[in-house]
C-alpha cells in the first residue's frame, strides 16, 4: 500500500503545477497582465511554465524526484512572497493569505520528497537513481 501512496501522493502535489502551466498557456495574455499587477516582467512567463510543466510531471512519473522536488519547494515560496504575500489592487486579503499557506505547505509537501525521495513506483527507483 505504501508504494500507492508514494505515486497518489506524488500525483496529489504536483498536478496543480501543470494544471496551473497549461492554464497560464491558454491564458497567457491575463497572466502577463496579473504578473505585470505584481511588478513581474512579462519575459519571467515562460519560465514560469517550463518550470510548473516540466517540474510537475517529472514529480508525477518520478523523474529527476529530489531535483524537480527542491525546484518547486523553491519556486513555491518564491511565487507565494512575490504573488500572495500583500495584497494588490481590490483582493481579497483573507483569499491571498491562504494562497500565501498554500504556497508554503506545498514547499513543505516538496520538502520532504526531496528527503525522502520518489517511492518504488518511480521511473528513479527502477533506475536507481532514488
Amino acid at each position: 500500500m505504501n508504494k500507492f501512496a508514494d505515486l497518489i501522493g506524488r500525483i496529489l502535489i504536483a498536478l496543480i503545477f501543470v494544471m496551473a502551466g497549461m492554464n497560464k498557456i491558454t491564458h497567457y495574455d491575463a497572466t502577463l497582465a496579473d504578473m505585470a499587477l505584481h511588478g513581474l516582467p512579462g519575459m519571467l512567463l515562460p519560465v514560469v511554465i517550463f518550470t510548473e510543466l516540466a517540474g510537475g510531471i517529472a514529480i508525477i512519473v518520478g523523474f529527476q524526484t529530489r531535483l524537480a522536488a527542491l525546484a518547486l519547494a523553491g519556486f513555491s515560496v518564491v511565487s507565494a512572497l512575490l504573488m500572495h504575500a500583500a495584497p494588490v489592487g481590490n483582493e481579497d486579503a483573507m483569499v491571498e493569505g491562504i494562497m500565501l499557506m498554500k504556497n508554503l505547505a506545498m514547499a513543505g509537501g516538496f520538502l520532504f520528497l526531496f528527503a525522502n525521495g520518489p517511492g518504488p513506483l518511480s521511473f528513479d527507483r527502477k533506475w536507481g537513481k532514488a
